[in-house]
């Protein structure tokens, strides 16, 4: 996927979250594995695993990750959400899929985009459902979901995920009545 300024503005958001402390950092779908090379290269002291589902990214964001000379602090792992990742994290960020299919001929600028990456299944928030449930059971008491949703970056601390999974509920539906 071609990086938005949503996706910078995502960084800043976990960087702001890390803080320059230690922290163990989660990038969920990481695609090329932009986002986990970027908070890398800004957090030295956060320790950033990268997970994608498919062969092809996880393969990609390896690759990316040793031109960057990042290997050993940027792991990358092929698998479902945060299931690659031992123990509990601290922040995860993630831009995963949100755009049902059936809206696709309305968005003819993300022609170019995986599909897999950007439409998922009935009104779209299956995937992000399925990460604030994994994220709820991972995250530490203090840990922070920052994602990408609709050109903006949402971001909730484990106490708060129940109010971020109405939130996406709420504009999710609203862009379907609108649609």
């Amino acid at each position: 996927m071609i990086p938005r300024p949503t996706s910078e503005r995502l960084v800043e958001a976990a960087l702001d979250v890390l803080g320059g402390r230690r922290a163990t950092v989660v990038d969920v779908g990481t695609g090329s594995g932009a986002l986990a090379l970027a908070i890398a290269t800004a957090a030295p002291r956060a320790r950033v695993w990268a997970t994608d589902t498919s062969a092809a990214a996880v393969a990609l964001a390896r690759e990316n990750v040793h031109r960057q000379g990042l290997t050993g602090r940027v792991i990358v792992r092929q698998g479902d959400l945060l299931d690659p990742v031992p123990g509990s994290v601290d922040l995860v960020v993630s831009n995963l899929p949100y755009l049902p299919r059936d809206e696709r001929e309305r968005h003819p600028d993300l022609a170019g985009e995986p599909a897999e990456a950007v439409f998922a299944a009935c009104d779209g928030l299956g995937p992000y459902r399925r990460l604030i449930s994994a994220s709820e059971a991972r995250l530490t008491a203090e840990g922070v979901l920052v994602i990408q949703f609709r050109g903006r970056v949402l971001g909730a601390r484990r106490a708060e995920l129940e109010v971020l999974r109405g939130r996406l509920e709420d504009e999710a539906g609203l862009a379907l009545e609108a649609a």
